[in-house]
Order: C-alpha cells, then sequence, then structure tokens
C-alpha cells in the first residue's frame, strides 16, 4: 500500500482544499480516505487479466487485475500503482463498484460516471488522472476478450 509522507499528505490536502469549492467537503474526505486506505489494493489470486496504464503527463500508473465468472461478471478487482491522490482514490472507488459488474456494463462507462463517482468538479488537467483505471480496466477487459492488442495504456493516445 502507498501511504505518503507526512509532507507529501499535507500537500495532498492542501491542493484537494484548493481545486475544489466549499460545498464537496464530503467528497474531499472521501476521496482522501481513498487515498490513504486504497480498497482492493494489491494483487488477486489467479486473475484473468493484469493491464498497467500510465498518465504521461503527470507520472500516475496504475495496474489492474481482473477475474471474470462464467457469466462474465467481474468477481474480484485490485489495483496496485503510484499517484498522485485523484488516481489512487478513483481506482480505489472504482475497485469497488466493479465487483459484480459484467464486462459490458464496465465497457459503457464513460468520464461522466467517473466524475459523479468522485462527487466532485475535476479540471482539465486533472481529467486524465481521474480516468486512467477507468481506461485500464476496459483495455485489460477487452484483452481478457481478444477484443484488443493493447501493450500499455496510455492516456495521451
Amino acid at each position: 500500500m502507498r501511504v505518503g509522507t507526512p509532507a507529501e499528505s499535507f500537500c495532498t490536502t492542501i491542493w484537494l482544499y484548493s481545486v475544489m469549492g466549499l460545498g464537496a467537503d464530503m467528497y474531499r474526505q472521501q476521496i482522501l480516505e481513498h487515498y490513504k486506505r486504497p480498497h482492493h489494493y494489491g494483487s488477486i489470486e489467479s486473475p484473468d487479466v493484469v493491464h498497467t496504464g500510465q498518465n504521461p503527463s503527470c507520472g500516475d500508473e496504475i495496474t489492474m487485475e481482473l477475474r471474470f465468472d462464467a457469466d462474465d461478471e467481474i468477481v474480484e478487482a485490485a489495483f496496485s500503482g503510484d499517484g498522485c491522490a485523484i488516481s489512487q482514490a478513483a481506482a480505489s472507488m472504482l475497485t469497488d463498484r466493479l465487483i459484480g459488474m459484467s464486462r459490458q456494463e464496465l465497457e459503457a462507462l464513460d468520464t461522466a460516471y467517473v466524475t459523479e463517482m468522485l462527487g466532485v468538479e475535476i479540471s482539465p488537467m486533472r481529467i486524465k488522472c481521474a480516468v486512467l483505471s477507468r481506461q485500464v480496466a476496459q483495455d485489460a477487459a477487452a484483452l481478457d476478450a481478444g477484443a484488443a492488442d493493447i501493450e500499455q495504456t496510455s492516456t495521451e493516445d
């Protein structure tokens, strides 16, 4: 699990408070909680697919592991990686929601889904951080289904 230094956590907290409106306090706390104590962080036993993606503009990196059942529903999801509070919180929150989701439901997720999930307005400069985990999960599912030949996901594509 990635836990930042006290200075890093302080800077992350200050950044979150500076870029989000005053009405987003509850969501800021949720993002900080998922960043400090991410859900489903690590690896799963016998994943069907493991896929990595990067946001080259800021250095965020996410590796997503998924396991599907016979009905093409996600039964396990995990992530690992390093990055800013938004990318790590989005990955944590997304893995919570992926479990029980069908491959088709995953494919249908869009940017609006991620921003609504986060519950705060995301600046254009940070949107790539927010959607990285969704893109990696979607590409992982496509790789697993044989519908894609992607070596690594990038938000610059």
